[in-house]
């Protein structure tokens, strides 16, 4: 039964948040739902329709949209949006998160206290210029800002990852973009058990600098132990990203999981006493959430601490059959107090991962049981892998698009050790805090981070076998997804059913693949993109695409996210020109010449390069329908041309502000 009701909480959820439902709503429709199942669970026969089942099923959905309401908060009277905010104003604000920083900005996620002295409610991205004689801010610090916040916009370039719809999956709608000199710091801040956490991390990784671990190898201790990711270097990420190791950098459920055992071992014992397996299952669960205390409560921690608390519990209960209804539960847990986690990819991957081991890993041990004890470890460690591999690969090619096909070496590599480097990584740590760490701990604890780096950074130069740019949509991993299944199915169960099913899914998935195909090689698109100090259009004809380009600077990523979703195969690189006529249309880039056109009445001018002209001379004269400006002009050029072309009542687009433009060919 946790199974469906982890399932419907699901659905109350998305539907919740993509419908926008207000928390009243579901509220409402809870309050009516709880008296029929009462009346349905005293009334009901034993045979029929089960209407207590169906009712329990409703209230759970309505309790999905009632908590992703409750936490999106932009429903409620009290949350900021709906006062005016546009103008600078006072607001007392809160430090909930800090955010790993970029060469020029810090941000923080912060939450709405105060807004002109009156209670407000809501979250924020607050954005500040690094500034080195300034300190940084820390959780739970409370800030009173004079400014005004602004709607976060949406990607500039097409098919580029979406910073606002992944901030909006976290309730954040807005930012706010000011400087140091319009803060006000409070000097005594209310505390959370989050800022403590954070504090008490902060202060651990001071104590580990203290000693004389490698760079690189403190990095990887910080993210291997405490999920502090933010100094390490972008190759070390590279290599354990292509390595298919990227997950050992990140405290999640596999070093939960590991810790799991080893706390288990640790308080074995405590069995010979009477009722010593209750006492170890709370010693477990409480030294999990010591550690996740220690590893500053993130989010990933939180989320992974809490799913293998309830793992604890099944163990305890030793009956395997419930490991998928405990697991089930654990997220039903979860999502009510935390619902947006739903919509997070770490969220989504360690469930995934962790059912596929719970419901394929058996089967594989049942496939071919070794005599050897060696092979037989070796084939456990090859089967975990190969079936978390499999439980995640729809969404990790849906959202990376890249498969590191030596998963498996780098696992196999790494992973019998990872229980010994975590528990003499909690020894570091613990001896550190004491100031009693010996040097030849530090000497060979950092030697075993390097060689750790080491093996990682040679299977990632093994470039071949790492499968980038795979085009995946969302039909595709449904389809994948049911590919999956239904291959394990079959695999178990030979028989015709399953048969069916599994032939089914890869045709459906081939079909949708010729699909595209025959779509693809009828489409053609002209997108003028947006790039600073460069005019680049983009020329989509089938699967080939032409990059006109003013300069031959790297276009950035813009180029590649556009073929990859794009299913590009050749793509050309040539040197942009004034005049093109595609179709019936004509569009004249003009350039910082400022050279008028031959032929009047242009359909699209584009203005590059910071031309100057007499743009209201210039509209008179060549007449053009609508007016485009991209990237590499000045902002006061820009600001000068969109209000002549107000006046004269032309559509003026400019990439800078509201992205990039599709060009329609079929305008009149």
């Amino acid at each position: 039964m946790s199974i469906k009701l982890t399932v419907f909480v699901i659905v109350g959820i998305v539907l919740g948040f993509y419908l926008d439902i207000a928390p009243r709503i579901p509220f409402i429709a809870i309050c009516i739902l709880f008296p029929v199942l009462y009346f349905t669970y005293k009334r009901q026969a034993r045979d029929g329709v089960p209407f207590f089942e169906l009712t329990t099923l409703l209230i759970t959905a309505s309790l999905g949209m009632l908590v992703v309401g409750l936490s999106l908060s932009n429903n409620l009277g009290s949350h900021y949006s709906h006062n005016d905010f546009t103008q600078d104003q006072l607001w007392q604000l809160k430090v909930r998160e800090v955010l790993k920083p970029n060469p020029y900005t810090q941000r923080y996620v912060v939450v709405v206290e105060g807004l002109e002295h009156k209670k407000a409610t809501g979250k924020l991205l607050l954005s500040l210029p690094v500034d080195s004689t300034k300190k940084n801010f820390k959780i739970d610090d409370e800030l009173f800002i004079f400014s005004k916040a602004e709607t976060i916009q949406p990607p500039l370039n097409p098919h580029q990852f979406n910073y606002k719809d992944y901030l909006g999956k976290q309730g954040i709608f807005h930012q706010m973009r000011t400087g140091h000199e319009s803060i006000v710091v409070q000097e005594t801040s209310s505390l959370t058990i989050v800022g403590l956490a954070s504090n008490f991390r902060e202060h651990l990784i001071a104590k580990l600098k203290e000693y004389p671990f490698g760079a690189d190898e403190l990095a990887v201790i910080q993210a291997l132990l405490l999920g502090q990711r933010d100094d390490i270097s972008e190759s070390t990420y590279n290599n354990y990203a292509n390595a298919g190791a990227i997950h050992i950098l990140a405290v999640s459920g596999l070093h939960v999981g590991i810790l799991l055992f080893i706390f288990q071992f640790l308080l074995s014992p405590l069995e010979r006493f009477p009722k010593g397996k209750t006492l170890k299952l709370v010693g477990v669960v409480v030294l999990l959430w010591a550690y996740a205390f220690v590893a500053g409560l993130s989010p990933s921690i939180v989320r992974a601490v809490t799913m293998f608390s309830f793992v604890a519990y099944a163990l305890y209960l030793n009956r395997p059959t419930n490991a998928f209804n405990i697991i089930a539960l654990s997220m039903w847990f979860i999502l009510l107090i935390k619902p947006l986690f739903l919509f997070q990819v770490g969220f989504q991957m360690s469930y995934a991962a962790v059912f596929a081991i719970v419901w394929i890993y058996p089967k594989l041990q049942r496939f071919w049981f070794p005599e050897h004890i060696i092979v037989r470890k070796i084939w456990q460690l090859l089967s975990v892998s190969l079936a978390a591999q499999l439980g995640v690969l729809p969404i990790s090619l849906f959202y990376f698009h890249q498969f590191p096909a030596l998963f498996f070496v780098s696992n196999l590599l790494i992973i019998p050790f990872l229980g010994l480097i975590l528990g003499l990584g909690i020894l570091v740590m613990a001896l550190a805090l004491l100031n009693q760490l010996p040097s030849f701990l530090v000497v060979s604890y950092n030697w075993v981070i390097q060689t750790m780096n080491s093996i990682v950074g040679w299977v990632a130069k093994q470039e071949e076998f790492v499968i980038k740019d795979i085009p995946f949509d969302d039909v595709q991993l449904v389809l994948g997804y049911a590919i999956v299944i239904s291959m394990v199915v079959f695999l178990s169960q030979p028989k015709l059913k399953p048969t069916l099913i599994l032939c089914s899914g890869i045709i459906a998935f081939q079909t949708w693949g010729i699909w595209s195909q025959i779509q693809l090689q009828q489409k053609e698109a002209l997108v003028l993109v947006h790039r600073s100090r460069n005019s680049i259009l983009l020329h989509q004809l089938g699967n080939a695409l032409h990059v006109y380009a003013q300069d031959s600077i790297n276009p950035g990523n813009i180029v590649q996210d556009y073929s990859v979703a794009e299913r590009i195969k050749t793509i050309d690189n040539i040197q942009l020109k004034n005049n093109y006529s595609i179709g019936q249309k004509k569009l004249y880039i003009m350039d910082s010449l400022g050279i008028y056109p031959i032929e009047r009445n242009q359909d699209f001018v584009l203005l590059t390069q910071s031309p100057k002209i007499n743009l209201e001379r210039f509209l008179d004269s060549v007449r053009p329908k609508m007016v485009l400006a991209d990237g590499s002009n000045y902002p006061s050029y820009i600001y000068r041309w969109k209000r002549t072309c107000a006046q004269k009542e032309i559509p003026f687009h400019h990439t800078g502000e509201k992205g990039y433009y599709v060009f329609d060919f079929d305008m009149d």
